[in-house]
């Protein structure tokens, strides 16, 4: 799923430029206008993918706080942010890590195969209501 959104993200970078090059404008300016816009979408991108890369587990209590295990096997601290979503079948969780980094994390599930996702389910409309 993290290759989706990768990708997603790279194809509406490339629609933005398309987008910016049908301005009216002066090339000079459309030049520094995608310039800006292709580093900060490639600065957005590599974010995502480093923090991707550094997440290859999360757990979520009860109480709504959350742990990621990096990259060289340790559970680290992690805040849950608001504008996360939990639909039936898939998410987007926003979480913070000890170390600042801010990123979301999508996910999927099914409800009557995966007990995890059942629990995931209740502990997400527990920590709304509280929010």
């Amino acid at each position: 799923m993290r290759h989706v959104v990768l990708w997603s993200g790279a194809g509406l970078g490339a629609c933005g430029l398309v987008a910016i090059a049908s301005l009216p404008w002066s090339p000079l300016l459309l030049a520094v206008l995608a310039a800006a816009w292709l580093g900060r979408s490639g600065q957005e991108l590599v974010r995502l993918h480093r923090a991707w890369e550094d997440c290859l587990g999360l757990r979520i209590s009860g109480e709504g706080q959350a742990v990621i295990l990096g990259a060289d096997g340790r559970w680290r601290h992690a805040a849950v942010l608001d504008g996360g979503v939990l639909l039936r079948r898939w998410g987007w969780l926003r979480l913070r890590t000890e170390a600042g980094a801010v990123f979301a994390e999508p996910l999927r599930g099914r409800c009557r195969k995966s007990r995890d996702w059942r629990r995931l389910q209740v502990i997400w409309r527990h920590v709304g209501a509280a929010g």
